[in-house]
This record gives structure tokens, sequence and C-alpha cells, in this order.
């Protein structure tokens, strides 16, 4: 008799003593304290990385030229030797985990992100540690509900939590944590859902407070508070945040592209890692993460931001020519973040576009205060640009309200905060409907919505409805031996290929019924003078939105099924409709 292991024992126990409801909130603060532990390691580990980093560069700071490419070199190398996996784009990475791959993350990632993040960001690549450890929640979520044999939406919701729980424990804000599984991973707003979510999130930061302290990201005591007379400007500054956003996300999408067309990976290491370099050695600012600039910003210390900088010699932190060097900064901002991933960096934009979004706020205030005219508090609109900003670049206003008002350990500005973030995220979505992370998804019609109709057509994959049942002919075959198959058969389909399975039509029961009893014509005609070619097929890689559209486009209701022109099977309206309708009725379930 095979030994049980110590997991079969404990889910032998679990089914006796535990319903489903109580065993998913333990498994929720089980998640919550591991997501917490794993956002911990992160965060001091990239801290001390780069502290040690900047100790040791000489005065003249000449070896920012050279530490991002130290940094995304070792990346590359450790996820090619090591990994031997793509790691990048995390947040995008769970949305196809959730809607192509049955909500299953390889077990590497929770902590193949944490790796490759900490040599990144560490050595001074432009990017953030957001999304690594939301990647790496995920994955928590997602392997804790392999190994307890869960279905795919409760394994769906534990991934949620595991990510609501890594937001939750590096920014200390379990509501942000919360609204961004809902908001950004898509999940229902139930309360089957509401609940884990809190619990993992709740869990994960006073976990994550114990280690770290109970001081929240930025530290700011807000000295202007919000007043009426100043509702204008934050409706403009939701403009502008609106317009930086979209920059932001154009040209990621083309600093990226264009570095990605460097085929050879060392190669393209060293051209990006160059160029992200200069940029740091020109504009200290944008080494690492960002969160010392945005801390200098609002702690009423704008001036620290020319330290190490050439422009320091000339640049006064009050006229012009110190917005003029911000504007610098908020431009070159989103190039190095795109240099840095797209050279083969690990890391997110969560973190740049708070970056971004604080200097957008601040240079704001500044050009208003220059007329004279009105006073507006600059660290106010800087903190309220970092939600436009957010808002704008993840198309997550609500996440964006409620991170800032926790981060900044109060609700004052929650008016403000409001208004710029939806008229931010308005902006964007009239130009651009999809954000940095479901762009990409959503143009091959693999992102999950909260529309439940549209979501689980999105789930169901070709290969789930395909029929294979059906008897094929050769081209060659006369037709006396297509009524023999015929006879075999119980479809009115046949599909005709060649002996390399090469899909060349088929041939309708229809087309031969007044034919095949006429002997006379056995030996005369051949399939190939019976086969009619469909005016569409289905390929295997195939949304099921593109499948739809092609039976609506042909009026047929079956069409065939190739993968590069190899005969697959075939698949029909009715069996769609079947395997439809009893997925939205699972998904459905509380």
């Amino acid at each position: 008799m095979e030994k049980k292991s110590v997991l079969d024992k404990f889910l032998v126990w679990r089914a006796r003593h535990l319903d489903d409801r109580h065993f998913i909130m333990f498994l929720c603060v089980i998640i919550g304290i591991v997501a917490a532990t794993a956002a911990i390691i992160l965060k001091t580990s990239v801290h001390y990385v780069e502290a040690w980093v900047r100790s040791i560069r000489p005065s003249e700071n000449w070896l920012m030229l050279i530490f991002p490419i130290i940094g995304i070199l070792l990346t590359v190398l450790y996820v090619r030797t090591f990994v031997k996996d793509n790691i990048g784009h995390g947040v995008s990475r769970i949305l196809y985990a959730i809607s192509r791959n049955k909500a299953v993350m390889k077990a590497h990632n929770m902590w193949s992100s944490m790796v490759a993040c900490t040599l990144t960001s560490g050595f001074g690549g432009s990017v953030g540690m957001e999304a690594p450890i939301v990647a790496t929640g995920a994955a928590i979520g997602s392997n804790v509900a392999q190994k307890t044999r869960l279905g795919f939406k409760r394994s769906t919701l534990l991934m949620g939590c595991g990510a609501a729980a890594a937001i939750a424990a590096i920014f200390k804000a379990p509501i942000a944590g919360l609204i961004f599984a809902l908001e950004v991973l898509m999940l229902d707003l139930t309360m089957a859902s509401i609940i884990p979510l809190l619990i993992a999130a709740v869990t994960a930061t006073l976990f994550s407070s114990i280690f770290l302290g109970e001081q929240v990201e930025f530290y700011f005591t807000l000295k202007d508070p919000f007043t009426f007379a100043h509702f204008p400007f934050y409706i403009l500054l939701g403009i502008v945040a609106g317009g930086v956003s979209l920059y932001f996300t154009w040209m990621n999408a083309r600093v990226e592209s264009r570095i990605k067309k460097v085929e050879k990976p060392y190669r393209r290491v060293m051209i990006g890692g160059g160029i992200l370099g200069l940029l740091i050695f020109l504009f200290p600012p944008l080494f690492g993460e960002g969160y010392i600039t945005m801390r200098s910003m609002l702690s009423g210390q704008p001036e620290n931001l020319l330290n190490d900088s050439i422009w320091g010699y000339f640049v006064d932190d009050s006229g012009f020519m110190f917005v003029g060097f911000l504007v610098m900064v908020l431009f070159f901002k989103a190039i190095a973040t795109s240099l840095t991933t797209g050279s083969g960096g690990i890391g997110g934009v969560f973190a740049p576009s708070l970056f971004m979004g604080g200097i957008t706020g601040f240079v704001f205030a500044r050009i208003v205060n220059s007329f004279n005219l009105i006073k507006i508090s600059e660290y106010n609109f800087a903190l309220v640009g970092m939600a436009g900003l957010i808002a704008g670049v993840i198309h997550a206003p609500l996440t964006a309200i409620f991170l800032i008002a926790e981060i900044t350990g109060g609700y004052e500005l929650f008016v403000p905060l409001i208004i710029t973030s939806s008229i931010a995220f308005i902006t964007v979505r009239y130009f651009q409907p999809h954000s940095l992370y479901t762009k990409k998804l959503a143009e091959k019609g693999q992102l999950i919505t909260h529309h439940k109709d549209k979501a689980v057509l999105t789930l169901l994959a070709v290969e789930s409805v395909v029929e294979t049942n059906f008897r094929s002919v050769e081209p060659q075959q006369t037709l006396g031996e297509l009524v023999k198959v015929i006879a075999k058969s119980h479809r009115n389909i046949f599909p005709v290929i060649d002996k390399d399975n090469n899909f060349l039509g088929l041939v309708p029961l229809d087309e031969v019924r007044e034919i095949m009893f006429d002997r006379d014509k056995y030996d005369k005609l051949r399939v190939r003078d019976l086969m009619v070619i469909p005016p569409k097929k289905v390929e295997l890689i195939d949304s099921m939105d593109q499948v739809m559209n092609k039976f609506r486009d042909t009026g047929l209701w079956n069409l065939p099924v190739v993968e590069e022109g190899k005969y697959v099977g075939f698949v029909s309206r009715s069996n769609v409709f079947n395997v439809y309708r009893k997925m939205l009725i699972e998904f459905s379930e509380e």
C-alpha cells in the first residue's frame, strides 16, 4: 500500500473538518504571510544593493555609465542560465495565466522575478519592483491552489489574493491591494471574493509592518489643505496627467519594439544598457526606482534632485531652468524605463508612473505659481499627480486614489485625488482603450474582463471545443471508396487531407447524396471532383471571439480547424454553445 504524503493527509483531514469557505480563508492568511515575506525580501535586497552601488561610486559619477549595463547583464545571464523562461511583464503574465493557462503559474515564478528585479533595479535600472512582487504573489497563490487541488475559479481567487497581498505589503496599503486585484486583474466584486482578498491584504500589511516598521512609503505632512478654489487646476492637472500617460505608453511601446529588433541578447544589453547609463549619468534622478527623488520633492527639498548632476553647477532650483531640468527628467524617464525592460531587465512601470506623476504635478504647480495670480501647493499637486499617472498608465483610477491616500497616511486630499485620477483616466481611455498591462493581450483576444459573457468566451480555447470524430478521405479516392467511408461514419462532413495531413477541403454529405447510389459513377468520380473549399478555416491559435466572427461571416455550423495548414478537426456552433453554457454556469457560481 502506497504511503500517503503529509499534504495528502492534510487534505483528507481538511475534507472532514473544514468546509471550502473556511479553508479558503485559512489559505488567504498563509498566502498573505508568504507574499509579505517575499515583498520584504525584495524590498530589502533592492535597498541594500542600491545602497552598496551608491556608496562605491566616485565623486565624478562616471560609474553611472556602466552600473546599469552590469545590472541588466547579470539579469540576462541569470534568466538565460537558471530560469530559462520569459519572466518579463509580470502583470501581463498573470492576466495571461488566468485567461489562457487555467490560472496556473510555474513554481519558479515564486522567486525568479525577485532575484532578477534585485539585480536590475539595485544596479540602477529605471524600473519599479511592484510588478515583479505582484507576479511573485500571484504565483504563490497559484501554486498553493495547485497543491491543494482547487479548481480554476478558486485558483484565480488565490492568485488575486497573492497579488493583493504583495501590493499591500510593499506599500502597507491593504485597501489599494484589494482594489488592485479587482480593478487590474479583473476579479469580480462579490462577497465570495472581497473577504478573502481583504484577509490576504490585511495579513500581508500587518506582517510587513512587523519587519519594515509602520512608516508609509512617503512621509508627508499636509501643509496646505484642499480648497475648492483650486478645483479647476486639479481638472487641468488631470488632463495634463492623461497626456503624460499617453506619452509614457506610446514611448514604452516604441522604445521596446526598437531595442528588441536587436536579435542578439547580449548585444541588446550593451546597446540598451549603454544608452540607459548615459541618461542616468546626465540625469541622476533616473537611477533606480526613483523613490528617493519623490521623497525629496514631498519633503520640501526639490534641490536635492540636482545632487551629483552636472546640471547642479548652473541650474538654480528656484528658476525656470530648474523646471526645464524636471521636464527633461520627465521626458527621459519613459525612455529609461523602456530601455531597461527592453534590454532584458526585469521590473515594472508602477514606480516609474509614480515618479513621473510626482514630477508632472510639481512642475504644473510651479508653472501656475510663476504667474503670481494664485498660490497652489506644489507638494499637494505632486501627490495628486502621482495618482493621475497611475490612473492613466495602468488604467486603474480607484487603485490610484486609495494608494496615494494610504501611503501618505491620510484622506485629506481625497476629493482632488478623485478629480485628477478620473479626468486622467477618461483622457487616456479616449485615445487608448487598453493599458500597458493589457494592450498586447487585448490585441490577441486573450484579455479577460468584468463582463462575464465575454470573460467566458475569452477563457474558452479552440482546443477545448475541437471535435475529431470525423472520417477523413484522400483526394484520389473514388466515389465508391467514399461511399464505404460514409457508411461507417456518424457525421455528415468528410475532411479531405493528403498523405502529409494537409487540409485540402471537405466533402459535405449533401454534395453526394443524389449520386451515392449511382454505381456507374463509383469509378469515374473522385473525391477531388466532389470536395469544396470552405470560405474560412479556424486556426488553432485563434481566440474564441475570432471563431464566433467566422461563424457569423460564413453562416456555417461547422468549420475546419488547422494548425499551420495541418488538419486538426472541426469546431461546431452547437458544441461551442454547449461548452460555453457549462462554463458560464461554473463561472457565475458563488
